[in-house]
């Protein structure tokens, strides 16, 4: 049985450029001059999952989301 697969997705509309995603997640996540988040593409790996998840839950204005990709 595989194990799921899951992305970072972020709503351009909803983000305030706090840049808190950033600094939880530095591996996938850099801020552009303005202070908005660019989200590495493709799957997390396993070992950023819990870190990935942290980010999300940790947006003040919940722009980020952990979304499970299609097998």
């Amino acid at each position: 049985m595989k194990r799921p697969r899951f992305a970072l997705v972020v709503n351009p509309i909803a983000c305030d450029g706090h840049g808190v995603c950033a600094e939880l997640l530095p591996e996938r996540i850099r801020l552009d001059p303005w202070g908005l988040p660019i989200i590495e593409a493709g799957e997390i790996p396993v070992e950023l999952l819990d870190h990935a998840q942290r980010a999300a839950v940790s947006c003040p204005r919940l722009a980020l989301t952990l979304v499970k990709l299609a097998p």
